[in-house]
């Protein structure tokens, strides 16, 4: 056994974005191990209708049937997960062995809340994808982090905003990140793909976390250098320029040319161009064209 995975239910919410550098950190990484061909081609997510329980539908094996449709998902055509349920304090955890067999278990709560099975088979069968792929981060918060960015980056994880639900009566929040960095990635990964997961959530409240996290994605897209920078950006960006200081993004480095590297937008590696006005940058991870105004 090399180790277990958990997520957490009933829980006080912590939000907003105190996990953000680790996500973008995550996002790379996927880039790097995966290449960028093969992150384009998780263009389409799980869709409701594959992890739908119906009232009749027996647990045990409904928990088969959508453990296969993440296996499917992540393109693990030999390995084979094997899920039971287990009284334990978290919602779910799976031994990483050496395969092809993997056992996960679920928190008994699932034989009842069905509609949130595929969000903790998604955290757990990534763990698994992530395992065989020997992407991992030092250290068990980062790696969880690395687990929900990239389930949410390649299309599963989704589920796992939609199972965040808030009210005075209860609480509920799926997996390691805030509701709002969830919804981070996800607009990240609509501004990729053109995928828009928002008609999917069945919950008010992951529906809000998602565009607080969409309006947080926008915001890197509009950091200057890049030309899409607003005008405040723009003044500021020009007056560090002339002092050769560093702001939060970006910095400059060396003499005659004078360079500046900042992080690309959508996947974050960095990149370094000349300071010569306005002119075109092409991320040398993603292939990411950019318009930057140096």
């Amino acid at each position: 056994m090399r180790g277990w995975s958990r997520v957490g239910t009933d829980i006080e919410i912590q939000h907003g974005f105190p996990h953000l550098e680790t996500v973008r950190s995550a996002i790379t990484a996927l880039y790097r191990r995966l290449s960028p061909d093969t992150v384009r081609s998780f263009d389409t997510s799980v869709l409701p209708v594959e992890v739908a329980f119906s009232d009749d539908e027996d647990p045990y094996l409904g928990v088969q049937r959508v453990a296969g449709v993440m296996v499917r998902h992540l393109r693990l055509p030999d390995a084979r997960m094997i899920v039971s349920f287990r009284e334990m304090r978290h919602a779910g955890s799976v031994e990483l062995a050496a395969g092809p067999e993997y056992f996960i278990e679920l928190n008994p709560r699932f034989k009842t809340h069905r509609r949130d099975i595929g969000a903790a088979l998604a955290h757990e069968v990534m763990h698994v994808c992530l395992h065989r792929l020997g992407l991992e981060f030092a250290g068990t918060r980062d790696n969880e982090i690395l687990t929900d960015t990239a389930s949410a980056y390649l299309g599963a994880g989704w589920l796992l905003l939609d199972a965040y639900r808030e009210s005075s009566v209860s609480t509920q929040k799926l997996g390691y990140l805030t509701p709002e960095e969830f919804g981070y990635v996800l607009a990240k990964r609509a501004l990729v793909f053109g995928e828009d997961p928002a008609p999917w959530f069945t919950s008010p409240q992951a529906y809000e976390a998602y565009a607080a996290g969409a309006a947080r994605a926008r915001e890197d897209a509009r950091q200057p250098p890049l030309a899409a920078a607003g005008r405040w950006g723009r003044h500021r960006y020009a007056r560090d320029r002339r002092a050769g200081a560093a702001h939060a993004g970006y910095a400059f480095e060396g003499r005659d040319p004078v360079r500046v590297t900042f992080p690309c937008p959508t996947c974050h590696q960095r990149i370094r161009v000349a300071v010569a006005g306005h002119l075109r940058a092409r991320c040398g991870l993603c292939g990411t064209v950019l318009e930057c105004d140096t």
